[in-house]
């Protein structure tokens, strides 16, 4: 699928600079801070919502020599955080490799999960792993009932993904100021998600009182139109009216701050993009 081709095809949006008053936020900011890296989209899960289309048939991983030179562009540009992405980034072999390297040159480190690979027998120990090195725990769980989470991830991953979390809450994440547990939800069909703080206080609620489950905070995040999010928008007829939602909720006040503007991202074959 042509992604750039069939969003371009849309004459009725608005383009986003156009939107944009204060041109100097159409720029990157002279610094950066944090350099993310998605290390392959290899992944135990085929998410419906996947905007990289990660999947456990993908054989993109990125190899060690491409690590290295990350870490060297991070060292000498003097990026503060490394955040890793995927797929299912703990599937790439030289994973742990690269959480200690990064350590070692003093990053804090962000891990993107999607958490029920840490049932699997080749991953379990990964939560010690990640307490033992401070890393910051970004995590999806879709909902906070197994029925509306498994619709969009699939049978079970609800309750493996609440397995884990109380496993993370054992080892302090969620309550010790150094280790910190963030939750993401993303929307399961063609609409935004709700108000960030208020659904944040329904997830602590629910899963406090239910699980006895505690976490630092909740992220809201729009869906991208690409990937297997668009296919599915274009296949319902939904693209035309979801890319005019999100047109017509432009919060400009979000742009000073947005990511492309302290953030490099290199993708698993090493290219760079803002």
């Amino acid at each position: 699928m042509n992604n750039k081709s069939y969003l371009e095809e849309l004459d009725c949006i608005p383009s986003f600079e156009s939107k944009v008053t204060n041109k100097d936020f159409c720029k990157t900011n002279k610094s950066l801070t944090t350099m993310q890296i998605n290390i392959g989209k290899l992944c135990n899960l085929a998410c419906k919502h996947c905007h990289v289309e990660a999947g456990p048939t993908r054989t993109e991983i990125m190899d060690l020599e491409t690590m290295k030179d990350c870490l060297q562009v991070f060292k000498e540009n003097n990026f503060s955080i490394l955040d890793i992405t995927g797929g299912a980034p703990e599937m790439n072999p030289n994973f742990e490799w690269l959480v200690k390297e990064a350590i070692k040159i003093g990053a804090k480190v962000i891990v993107r999960s999607n958490l029920v690979i840490l049932n699997e027998d080749k991953y379990k120990h990964l939560p010690e792993f990640y307490a033992g090195n401070k890393v910051e725990v970004v995590c999806s769980l879709p909902y906070y009932s197994a029925k509306d989470a498994d619709r969009q991830r699939g049978e079970g991953v609800f309750q493996g993904s609440i397995d884990i979390l109380k496993k993370l809450n054992k080892l302090g994440y969620g309550k010790d100021k150094s280790l910190v547990l963030n939750l993401v939800y993303n929307p399961g069909g063609a609409f935004l998600p709700p108000p960030q703080k208020s659904l944040e206080l329904q997830y602590k609620q629910k899963l406090k009182n239910e699980y006895g489950i505690i976490f630092n905070n909740l992220f809201t995040i729009t869906n991208n139109p690409v990937g297997r999010f668009g296919s599915f928008l274009k296949r319902s007829n939904n693209l035309e009216g979801y890319m005019q939602k999100l047109s017509n909720s432009f919060n400009s006040s979000t742009v000073a701050n947005m990511m492309c503007r302290n953030q490099l991202s290199i993708g698993w074959d090493g290219k760079l993009y803002d």
